[in-house]
């Protein structure tokens, strides 16, 4: 990415945390996504996603959003990550139940889905506490072997998630 942290700083009114570049120059973003961020005119949370905030501290400690726009079938997958020394406050689960109520709040949106590595880890968990339900293992043609995990809205409320 060309930009530097303290143009990001510039444009955005937040500092980058320590590991936030990674999440956006890392070889798993594809340079196609990148020059589409780079070009945009318009905030797209499907395509761009969001960034996490710590309003204490005016930093960006993690990125969520979407693989792309709810499918005809109503479903959309979210993403999630945040910065190692952010790990483990709760901020993961936060930013994850959001994504599933600004999904929901979309017309048409009747299934939140989810990929994790197919062992038990921080991912697992954070799902499993938003309500998830994980549904099996399949194989992801960019990441291989994952464990898919599924909400559906009907379910939604009945954790706390205003479907």
């Amino acid at each position: 990415m060309r930009k530097s942290a303290e143009a990001f700083a510039c444009i955005a009114g937040v500092r980058l945390a320590e590991g936030m570049r990674g999440f956006l120059v890392s070889p798993e973003v594809s340079r196609e996504w990148l020059a589409e961020l780079e070009t945009a005119q318009t905030a797209d949370p499907w395509t761009f996603g969001f960034a996490v905030v710590h309003v204490q501290d005016q930093v960006a400690i993690g990125m969520g959003g979407y693989k792309g726009a709810p499918g005809p079938d109503g479903v959309v997958e979210i993403a999630y990550g945040i910065v190692p020394a952010h790990e483990g406050k709760g901020y993961a689960t936060e930013l994850a139940q959001a994504l599933v109520s600004y999904a929901f709040d979309t017309d048409g949106v009747t299934m939140v889905r989810a990929h994790t590595l197919p062992e038990p880890n921080a991912s697992t968990r954070v799902l499993e506490k938003c309500g998830f339900t994980q549904i099996g293992e399949v194989v992801d043609p960019e990441d291989g072997p994952v464990w898919r995990w599924e909400l559906a809205k009907s379910q939604a409320g009945s954790i706390g998630i205003a479907p």
